[in-house]
């Protein structure tokens, strides 16, 4: 197997690296934090939140990221909206996996038992204090694993980026394969190692926090 390509695009592959971990940050944060304010809309006791939280499940579980980064590549600019390049995939990236948060949040929040909701309406506590003091902090403890898959399938869904011409590793391997036919298999290979970097990072972090929570949680 022949790796004498990593002489002259060794540098290259780790700044599509990079343009991957980068997009996987940007795009998990907005999923994060729109993906939990989803959750919290889809249980709230105000009707039309529960309808616009289902809505957007439904419309984002249920539309292709490929999809919704052409749309926020050529849609956006076109309306006169333009983040940049790299914000404009990141957001499509983002606010489709946010639908996958939410629902892992959702299923936490219903994991908590009924009676510490009841326990914090009956001092008086209001609905949003009661998500973010009592509920929330619950609920990513109960889901750290399936939260983990979620982002473990983003990581792996940055890589369509590459089709809008973004230099992500996928969109390295591209040229690698067009310039080094006969390393085709070391390619794959090595931009595969990359991929398996940051999975296996993110499943480090989720078993230190499924530790950590569930000591603090006796």
């Amino acid at each position: 197997m022949d790796f004498s390509f990593l002489q002259d695009s060794w540098e290259l592959i780790l700044k599509g690296f990079w343009v991957t971990l980068r997009v996987f940050l940007a795009s998990g944060l907005i999923a994060l934090v729109l993906g939990t304010f989803v959750a919290v809309a889809r249980v709230s006791p105000v009707p039309a939140m529960r309808v616009v939280g289902t809505a957007y499940v439904t419309l984002f579980r249920n539309t292709p990221l490929l999809l919704l980064l052409f749309i926020t590549y050529y849609g956006l600019p076109a309306m006169g909206i333009d983040f940049g390049f790299f914000w404009n995939v990141s957001l499509a990236a983002g606010l489709y996996t946010a639908a996958f948060v939410c629902e892992a949040l959702r299923s936490g929040i219903n994991g908590v038992p009924l009676g510490q909701a009841e326990a914090a309406r009956a001092v008086g506590m209001p609905f949003s204090m009661t998500m973010t003091q009592v509920i929330l902090p619950q609920a990513f403890r109960l889901v750290v694993p399936p939260m983990a898959s979620v982002f473990i399938a983003l990581a792996k869904n940055t890589s369509l980026v590459a089709a809008l011409g973004l230099a992500d590793l996928a969109f390295r391997l591209q040229g690698l394969l067009r310039d080094y036919p006969s390393s085709r298999t070391a390619a794959f290979l090595t931009i595969a190692a990359m991929y398996i970097i940051i999975v296996a990072a993110i499943s480090l972090v989720a078993s230190w926090a499924e530790r950590r929570w569930k000591v603090e949680s006796r």
